[in-house]
């Protein structure tokens, strides 16, 4: 259950600690004091979708945290990240957002990741917006709904593994079934990139060899003549001179002393090494001179090949791999193409049997959903019933469609409001009341199958009054005997029902708009019930029938 949930700098909540209650928690307070804004926390804190507008204004960031308790220690959704509740059950869940949007998320002090937070929040309180009952307007949701309550993940699973194994063979079959026309088009294509991309015989980097021969080419004089610079400056001319003959002359001064000291040897030995390093240089210009051979006709080849690699480039690839890479793709399209007939034939003997599997796995989980649909349909009547809806009837439907990614049914709810009139889809003909409670009830069978131990409803009683608005109270006091409830009213029986009640007030101080959230007694709460009835004029009469809306919401959760 949820213990503290602490606020900091969200909208016009500068700072508030809340500490829930287990049982039935109700939160009222005048429409715009801030009660949807304290959900927003609840909602940031489980890794929901938040904006830095959420920033109270002049703050640099907002803070939220929640304090679980009593929550067992094989949760998946904490496995899974890697957290697990203390010695004592307790669970801390942190969330910092700040105005450049980025956030900061901690599980028990242990970072984690927005989405991993929302894993575990959702193992850990469900929130029932005010505007949830409208879901049920969309039919789409109906198959969801089921398959949670039914729980049929695995044959969900293996259909749909069926499934895209069947689709992926149509979506091949598809590709090869065009118009003979464009086929022909396309092998044409194909046969005319295949016969250019051939006649070029591209080689694999032969693009950089040659830039670096042209270059070479287009700079032949200048080549030349500094090897011819060099080759004189180490090996002189007939007459002699150059590098090499003068190290060879200062070796041949320093050999006869060489053996009168170690540093005279050290001398030697390095004029040694130094006249045949500058022999080897020499002898290596001198082949590089030899080797070169300037041929205008050349150049004209290099120039030509590399404009043909330019132009092959600008229609098939960024590079001369590219350009071998596509001509490979081509090859491999133009054989499929031309094989094609005996491809889908092939094609199509796999897709029958895949078509078959499909079936087979569509039908056992119709067989499934058609289970839990006899069960969900008793347990949302029953729930009905609770909600004063006796004469409502539920109904889920079945119609064959073609096999499609979630199934070969559709799926959509139907109800009859009236007796004697025939099952409708409820988009039809559910009014706001209506729709609140099917929500209210569908909610509380959904929540029974799952672990979830805190239940969040954002004004659950819209479009409900009156006797309905009893039994909705009721059924929520019913609900917090097995799971903890906190409930955004403006209805006083669902406020007097409650065990705990909480006000959010607004007011003002130095100019600023503040939030806070109290923990009402019991005259506070008769005082708040009176203003929920009469408005602003709070007499006499209203505080005494508050009171006695008190005695009578204490003897019925008395009675659970």
């Amino acid at each position: 259950m949820l213990d503290l949930l602490h606020i900091e700098n969200i909208a016009v909540i500068e700072e508030a600690d809340i500490r829930f209650r287990p049982g039935f928690n109700a939160l009222t307070g005048e429409t715009g004091a801030g009660k949807s804004i304290v959900i927003d926390a609840m909602g940031a804190v489980l890794g929901g979708r938040t904006s830095r507008e959420l920033i109270r204004t002049g703050a640099d960031r907002a803070f939220v945290s929640a304090c679980f308790s009593n929550l067992p220690a094989d949760l998946p959704g904490l496995a899974a990240c890697g957290v697990s509740p203390d010695e004592n059950g307790e669970l801390l869940l942190q969330r910092e957002i700040f105005e450049d949007g980025k956030n900061a998320c901690r599980a028990n002090g242990r970072p984690v990741t927005v989405a991993q937070l929302r894993q575990i929040g959702g193992e850990l309180l469900n929130i029932h917006g005010q505007h949830d009952g409208a879901q049920l307007l969309d039919e789409e949701r109906h198959c969801a709904y089921l398959d949670r309550f039914g729980r049929t993940d695995a044959p969900l699973e293996a259909y749909r593994a069926a499934y895209g194994v069947m689709a992926d063979l149509a979506a091949k079959m598809a590709a090869l079934r065009m118009d003979e026309a464009e086929k022909a088009r396309r092998m044409d294509s194909l046969r005319f990139q295949i016969g250019e991309l051939e006649r070029a015989e591209l080689t694999p980097g032969e693009e950089e060899a040659l830039l670096e021969r042209r270059e070479l080419l287009r700079n032949g004089e200048k080549y030349l003549s500094a090897l011819s610079g060099a080759d004189y400056a180490l090996s002189g001319d007939d007459e002699g001179g150059g590098a090499v003959t003068a190290l060879r002359e200062a070796e041949a001064a320093m050999a006869s002393v060489r053996n009168l000291g170690g540093d005279l040897a050290e001398l030697y030995k390095r004029l040694e090494e130094a006249r045949c390093e500058v022999y080897d240089l020499a002898e290596t210009i001198r082949d590089k001179r030899a080797e070169f051979d300037f041929s205008p006709a050349e150049l004209d080849a290099v120039e030509s090949r590399t404009d043909l690699l330019y132009r092959l480039k600008k229609k098939y690839g960024a590079t001369v791999e590219e350009c071998i890479a596509y001509l490979d793709r081509c090859r491999e399209e133009l054989d499929a193409m031309e094989t094609a007939d005996d491809t889908l034939l092939r094609l199509e003997k796999q897709h029958a049997k895949a078509q078959q599997a499909v079936l087979a796995a569509g039908a056992t989980l119709t067989e499934a959903r058609r289970q839990a649909a006899a069960a969900l349909e008793a347990r949302i009547q029953s729930e009905l019933r609770d909600l004063d809806m006796r004469r409502v009837r539920f109904a889920i439907e079945f119609t064959p469609r073609q096999p499609g990614p979630d199934g070969c049914d559709a799926i959509r709810f139907l109800m009859s409001a009236n007796v004697g009139e025939d099952l409708r889809p409820i988009a039809r003909i559910a009014s706001g009341g209506e729709l609140a409670r099917i929500m209210l009830a569908l909610k509380n069978v959904l929540a029974e199958q799952e672990s979830v131990g805190t239940l969040v409803f954002d004004e659950v009683d819209t479009g409900v009054s009156g006797r309905a608005a009893q039994k909705v109270a009721e059924k929520l006091a019913q609900v917090s005997r097995r799971k903890q409830v906190l409930c955004v009213t403006h209805l006083p029986q669902l406020a007097a029902m409650a065990d705990t009640h909480f006000s959010v007030e607004k007011g003002e101080a130095k100019g600023r708009t503040f939030t806070h959230v109290v923990l009402l007694d019991r005259e506070q709460r008769k005082a708040e019930l009176a203003r929920i009835t009469g408005g602003a004029a709070v007499t006499p009469a209203l505080l005494e029938s508050a009171g006695e809306l008190l005695d009578a919401a204490e003897a019925y959760r008395k009675g659970l």
